[in-house]
C-alpha cells in the first residue's frame, strides 16, 4: 500500500468517513422515521441502536479493514489465506456496486434541484397556481421521472465522482471531505438557527425531543435498528475499504465514537430544522413528511413561504448535493480498490472501469422509473428493485458474515489488539465490544433481516 493510500491527518480520516456514512438516510429517512413512529420515542430508542448495534459493527469492520490493509474483499484474504471466507467481502462488494447504480441517480436529483433553485424555475408558476397544494408533486414527476433532464444530470453526478475519485486518497476523497464536511455542518447551523425563529418552533421541538413511551413497541425498535444499521453505512464495504487506509496508530474505539456522533448529529439537526418548520407552516401527516417526498415536495413547499425562497431552496439543495457527494465517492471507492488492488490496474483506470458502466447502469435506473415493462422486477423498477434487494437481503447478510467471521472466526485476541493497537494503550470497553458482536449484533442483524424480508 503506497503513501497516497493512507489518510494524511486526523481531520481527514474523521471527514472522509463521516462523509461515507452521511447522506441522503441522515436528511430525509431519519426525520421521516421520526415522524411515523412516535417522535421523542423513535429518537430515544435510535440512540440506544447505535451503541447497541452501530458501534460494534463499526468496530468489527474497522478492525478487519486495517488489519487486512485491504478492501471488502481482499482484507478477509490477507487474514485468513486458503478459506472460502473472502466470499463474505463479495456481499459487500455487490451491494456497493449495485446501490451505486441507482444512488448516482438520485444524487444526480440533489443538483438538478439546486440548479432549478438558483435559476428561480422551481418556483415559476407557484404564486399563480391554481392548486398549490400539487404544484411542488407535480414540479417533483417532470423533474424527476420525465424527459431526459434526470439522465443529464445524473451524468454530472458521475462526471464529478470520477474527477474526485482519480485523484486518490489524499489528494481526491480526503481534501474534498476537508472541504465538503465542514461546508454541510455550517449549512445544517444556518438552517436551524432559521428553523428554530420560527413560530411555535417549541412545539416541533417537544414532539421530536419529548418521548411518550407509550409509543414505543417493536415497530419502533425494528425502525430504529434499520436506521442506525443503514446511516452508519454498515455491510457495505465501506468502512472496511476506508479503514485500510487508517494508519497504525489510530485509536478506533475514539475514532468510531466520534464518527458515530457526527453522524448522529446531522440527523438530530435535521429534526430541529424539519419539526419546527413542519409545526409553523401547517405541513402535517406522516404521508406529508415520508421519504423523497419530503426533500422534494414538502421543503419546497415551505420555502416558498418564506422570504428569499430560492435562496433558501438552493442553499438546502447543496447541503443536500454535498451529502450525496461525499456518500458515492464512498460507495464507489469500494469497487475500485477492489479492482485497483486484485487485478493490479492503476488506479485511474480502476476509476474508469468501475464508474464508465455507471452512465448505462444509472440510466436504466432513471427509465425505469417511467414505467418502462422491461425494466421491471418483481412488478418494481428496476431503481426501487435494486434499492429493496440490496437494504433488505444483501447489507443484513453482509454485517452479518462480518459479525461471526471477528467474532468467532478470527483469533480471540484479534479485536483487542486491533482496539488496543496492540497493547499500546487500554481499552476497558474491548470485551463488551467482543460480547455485542459475538452475541447481540448477530440477533439484532437477523431480526433486521427477517423483518424486512416479509415486508418484500
Amino acid at each position: 500500500m503506497t503513501k497516497d493510500t493512507t489518510f494524511s491527518s486526523k481531520f481527514g480520516l474523521i471527514a472522509a468517513t463521516v462523509g461515507s456514512a452521511v447522506g441522503l438516510g441522515n436528511v430525509w429517512r431519519f426525520p421521516s422515521l421520526a415522524q411515523e413512529n412516535g417522535g421523542g420515542a423513535f429518537l430515544l430508542v435510535y440512540i440506544c441502536c447505535i451503541f447497541i448495534l452501530g458501534i460494534p459493527v463499526m468496530l468489527a469492520e474497522f478492525s478487519l479493514g486495517r488489519a487486512g490493509r485491504s478492501g471488502s474483499v481482499g482484507s478477509f484474504k490477507n487474514l485468513t489465506p486458503g478459506k472460502k471466507w473472502w466470499i463474505a467481502g463479495w456481499f459487500g462488494l455487490l451491494a456497493s456496486y449495485l446501490i451505486l447504480a441507482f444512488y448516482m441517480v438520485v444524487a444526480g436529483w440533489t443538483i438538478e434541484y439546486l440548479w432549478k433553485s438558483l435559476t428561480g424555475e422551481l418556483f415559476e408558476g407557484f404564486a399563480t397556481a391554481t392548486n398549490q397544494s400539487t404544484f411542488f408533486t407535480d414540479k417533483m414527476k417532470d423533474l424527476i421521472i420525465t424527459g431526459s433532464a434526470p439522465i443529464f444530470w445524473t451524468f454530472i453526478m458521475i462526471i464529478l465522482n470520477l474527477i474526485i475519485l482519480i485523484k486518490g486518497v489524499k489528494k481526491g476523497i480526503e481534501k474534498f471531505s476537508n472541504i465538503l464536511m465542514p461546508i454541510l455542518f455550517l449549512i445544517l447551523l444556518i438552517f436551524c438557527a432559521v428553523s428554530l425563529s420560527l413560530p411555535n418552533a417549541s412545539e416541533g421541538l417537544k414532539f421530536f425531543f419529548m418521548p411518550d413511551f407509550d409509543k414505543i413497541n417493536s415497530q419502533v425498535i425494528i425502525s430504529a435498528l434499520g436506521q442506525a444499521f443503514f446511516s452508519l453505512s454498515l455491510g457495505m464495504g465501506i468502512l472496511v475499504t476506508y479503514s485500510s487506509y487508517f494508519p497504525k496508530t489510530t485509536k478506533m474505539v475514539r475514532t468510531s465514537i466520534t464518527i458515530t456522533l457526527l453522524d448522529f448529529s446531522v440527523s438530530v439537526l435535521m429534526g430541529i430544522i424539519i419539526f419546527p418548520a413542519v409545526v409553523s407552516f401547517g405541513i402535517n401527516g406522516s404521508e406529508d413528511v415520508a421519504g423523497m417526498t419530503l426533500v422534494f415536495v414538502t421543503l419546497p413547499e415551505i420555502f416558498a413561504q418564506m422570504i428569499g425562497s430560492q435562496w433558501w431552496s438552493a442553499l438546502f439543495f447543496l447541503l443536500l448535493s454535498v451529502a450525496a457527494i461525499t456518500s458515492t465517492i464512498s460507495i464507489a471507492e469500494v469497487s475500485i480498490a477492489f479492482v485497483h488492488d486484485h487485478f493490479k490496474v492503476t488506479r485511474k483506470k480502476a476509476c474508469y472501469i468501475i464508474l464508465l458502466p455507471m452512465f448505462l447502469f444509472s440510466t436504466l435506473c432513471s427509465i425505469s422509473l417511467n414505467g418502462v415493462e422491461w425494466l421491471q422486477i418483481a412488478n418494481m423498477p428496476l431503481f426501487d428493485a435494486l434499492d429493496k434487494f440490496t437494504a433488505n437481503i444483501i447489507l443484513p447478510a453482509s454485517a452479518f458474515l462480518i459479525c461471526l467471521y471477528v467474532g468467532w472466526v478470527l483469533p480471540k485476541n484479534f479485536l483487542k489488539n486491533e482496539l488496543t493497537n496492540y497493547g499500546t494503550f487500554r481499552s476497558f470497553v474491548t470485551p463488551t465490544i467482543l460480547f455485542l458482536i459475538r452475541f447481540v449484533c448477530p440477533i439484532l442483524i437477523t431480526m433486521i433481516f427477517i423483518t424486512n424480508f416479509i415486508k418484500i
